[in-house]
């Protein structure tokens, strides 16, 4: 019964809108985090000690609510362990550590477009190489509707400056390259163990080889307040939540029936940040309702032909 009702796309498109919200929300809330605690833009070392401190916390939450859940003590097994490790090292430790090496190195515009290539090639490597489903023209089309809808919305009165360089450009690239691996992984360890259980796991042991790196890099958040110790207990609830349902989905799904719906976060990451600031004018214009229409679009045509 929870399988079927998890494979039908309103379920899926309801429970993938609210992860994308929330990981949009979590842009504006890292920068704020960020300002009180005086991490520079370029401290890519104190950014990595932010987001491991954000990440195990965010397996301590995920566990304690599997715990609450089954109304007992649950300590993940052998397998659980022997999964979560190369999935972490995926998922969060190279998706994020080379992420925010690159942010640091490249324009925002750039990098959020190549950010949006991730659900691309997350769909291509679960077909062409993995072979877990069958590459069709529709989830093509569909992927090439959703990456134009991000284009759009990160090209509006901006300018995207030429060049490519491997520790900026190149880093991004290479965290796509992580997530969309940690997207295949999870709709395959999935089937085998708990996907809470699973995305706790990795989260934690992810989230402390993260504080390990950034310490060893020299990183420290040296200006703790209430509000940053409620601002990283927000995004590890981001984290928690929305990775969680995002790894439920990939459980009971084919990778491209989840992914698509991946770019809406771009959308949601521009209009939240821009609604946070207050300029709703940039949230609402020509520019942002065409992104949304061809991400729409897409995400159509891609699961036109499957269940509903």
């Amino acid at each position: 019964m929870k399988q079927t009702y998890l494979t039908k796309t309103w379920v899926v498109a309801g429970l993938a809108f609210i992860c994308c919200l929330l990981w949009g929300s979590a842009i504006p809330t890292i920068k704020t985090g960020y300002r009180l605690m005086e991490v520079g833009a370029s401290d890519t070392a104190s950014q990595i000690v932010f987001a491991g401190i954000r990440f195990t916390l965010a397996g301590l939450l995920v566990i304690l609510f599997a715990c609450i859940r089954e109304r007992k003590v649950i300590l993940p097994g052998k397998n659980v362990i022997k999964l979560a490790f190369p999935l972490c090292l995926a998922q969060t430790v190279g998706q994020y550590f080379f992420f925010y090496v690159g942010v640091a190195h490249t324009s925002g515009v750039k990098g959020s477009i190549i950010n949006g290539l991730g659900n691309f090639v997350a769909i291509l490597m679960s077909c062409l190489v993995f072979r877990r489903e069958r590459m069709t023209g529709n989830k093509l089309l569909g992927c090439a509707l959703g990456f134009a809808g991000v284009v759009v919305i990160n090209l509006m009165g901006n300018q995207l400056d030429g060049g490519f360089r491997l520790i900026g450009e190149g880093s991004i690239f290479i965290a796509q390259l992580a997530y969309a691996l940690s997207t295949v992984l999870i709709n395959k360890f999935s089937r085998q163990e708990s996907p809470v259980i699973l995305s706790g796991c990795q989260f934690f042991i992810g989230g402390l080889l993260l504080l390990g790196i950034g310490l060893g890099m020299g990183g420290r958040l040296n200006h703790g307040s209430a509000a940053a110790a409620g601002i990283l207990l927000y995004l590890a609830l981001v984290s928690a939540v929305a990775y969680t349902l995002w790894s439920v989905l990939l459980a009971y799904n084919p990778v491209s029936k989840v992914a698509i719906y991946g770019f809406i976060n771009p959308l949601c990451s521009v209009i939240l940040s821009a609604l946070i600031l207050g300029e709703t004018a940039q949230a609402f214009r020509l520019g942002s309702l065409s992104a949304l229409a061809l991400v729409c679009v897409g995400i159509f045509v891609v699961n036109r032909g499957q269940s509903v």
